[in-house]
């Protein structure tokens, strides 16, 4: 089989499967596995894909820049951002991820809304500063301009002095077996520090996020509340986080 030709069924399986592991492809088409992660190695390069330890997975359509991010799906950000939204109780405290799914769930949120919104985004604080009841509490830090945030050590310790109801987190991808990723190491560190700061935590996750992975593990299935997504509950990755124990709220 020609280079091509491998190229072409590593896409394939990956868009019927979900994953592909090179041991297996190495013996389905009679080559070595030394070939099929080569192959792997050029599919990653050109964003086609995610390896990961034994194959690869595919990749996320999220992980390019936050101008490029707001043109990416918008309506399934929308579905989702309004079924977040009504998560926040008059009165309550919320931890507001960054990004452009959580710019939508602050667009969403009731300008007379009384509550506290706790951000280490100054898009997002700048988004409720319309909002007369919301108290705004920004936490500062290294700007991360890849996605409008704040991180890195300042922003994680001061992450580490609030705390609040709810957390709104915000990832590149959700698999069932990798778990919530993102595109940075750093960015992952603080979603985790925000989590850790929170009674619950939801993801916020439109459809092409769903069945996808990125490089940097930000949480496990286990340490999350629930999924917010548009994805359509018969979707074959929905099931199988549905058979894992993951609470689906199904926006849309």
């Amino acid at each position: 089989m020609l280079a091509a030709e491998r190229r072409e069924h590593l896409l394939g399986l990956l868009a019927r499967t979900g994953k592909i592991v090179a041991k297996d492809v190495a013996a389905e088409l009679g080559i070595s596995e030394d070939s099929v992660r080569r192959d792997l190695r050029e599919l990653a390069a050109e964003g086609l894909c995610q390896r990961v330890y034994g194959g690869a997975l595919p990749a996320s359509p999220a992980v390019v820049d936050y101008d490029a991010r707001q043109a990416v799906a918008p309506d399934g950000k929308r579905k989702v951002a309004a079924v977040a939204a009504g998560l926040v109780r008059p009165h309550g405290s919320l931890i507001l991820d960054g990004g452009t799914t959580a710019l939508a769930v602050a667009r969403a949120l009731p300008q007379d809304l009384v509550c506290t919104v706790i951000t280490h985004s100054p898009t997002i604080a700048a988004a409720l500063l319309d909002h007369p009841g919301a108290e705004l509490f920004l936490l500062g830090g290294r700007v991360f301009k890849h996605s409008a945030v704040t991180c890195g050590a300042a922003a994680v310790e001061a992450a580490q002095n609030v705390s609040a109801d709810l957390c709104l987190l915000g990832v590149t991808g959700a698999h069932p077996e990798a778990g919530l990723t993102t595109g940075d190491a750093e960015e992952a560190a603080m979603k985790r520090a925000l989590s850790a700061r929170a009674a619950d935590t939801y993801i916020l996750a439109s459809s092409e996020k769903i069945g996808t992975a990125s490089q940097y593990r930000v949480l496990p299935w286990g340490r999350v509340t629930g999924l917010i997504t548009d994805a359509d509950p018969r979707d074959t990755v929905v099931e199988q986080l549905t058979k894992l124990g993951v609470q689906i709220l199904t926006a849309g």
